[in-house]
């Protein structure tokens, strides 16, 4: 099956392997169904900097977004997440398929500092489909910015980080 995303990246030529596992609903069950821990399932985020202006945010799966890390990252007071049709214009994608690779925009990437010397998983522009790379390789093939833009994913509604 030939899909953008899939094009892209066999283009880097990056070596991959194409995980087809179905719908899954929560990062938990994504993990099981590609067969890897949930840090493994990298989340991959679009952040807005501006009018018509955005980057890709690649994020472990045990981890969150932290703002204040990105926006002194970038030199910037302001940034938000798109809505998904906002996302799926810039990207060409819907949320839950988003993927750097073939994206109808190349996009600047940042990816968090702990994906290095990891196999990954990322999203493949199709809902229930993966590809399970190298994150170095796939990083340098996306000249990624590699910087600490994440904070560990609080652990429950009662979580003190969490309010």
């Amino acid at each position: 099956m030939s899909t953008p995303a899939l094009d892209a990246l066999a283009a880097t030529g990056v070596p991959h392997r194409v995980i087809r596992h179905g719908q899954v609903g929560s990062l938990g069950e994504a993990a099981a169904a590609r067969g890897v821990a949930v840090p493994d399932v990298v989340k991959t985020l679009v952040v807005r900097r501006g009018d018509d202006d955005y980057l890709f945010l690649l994020v472990p799966g045990d981890r969150v977004i932290s703002w204040p890390k990105l926006r002194e990252l970038l030199g910037v007071s302001r940034l938000s997440m798109p809505d998904a049709d906002a996302a799926r214009a810039a990207t060409g994608y819907v949320r839950g398929t988003i993927t750097p690779f073939g994206s109808t925009t190349r996009w600047p990437v940042i990816a968090d500092e702990r994906l290095r010397g990891r196999t990954i998983t990322l999203g493949a522009g199709q809902p229930g489909m993966a590809v399970a790379v190298d994150a170095d390789a796939a990083l340098l093939a996306l000249d990624a910015t590699l910087a600490d833009v994440t904070d560990p994913e609080p652990s429950g509604p009662g979580d003190p980080a969490r309010r």
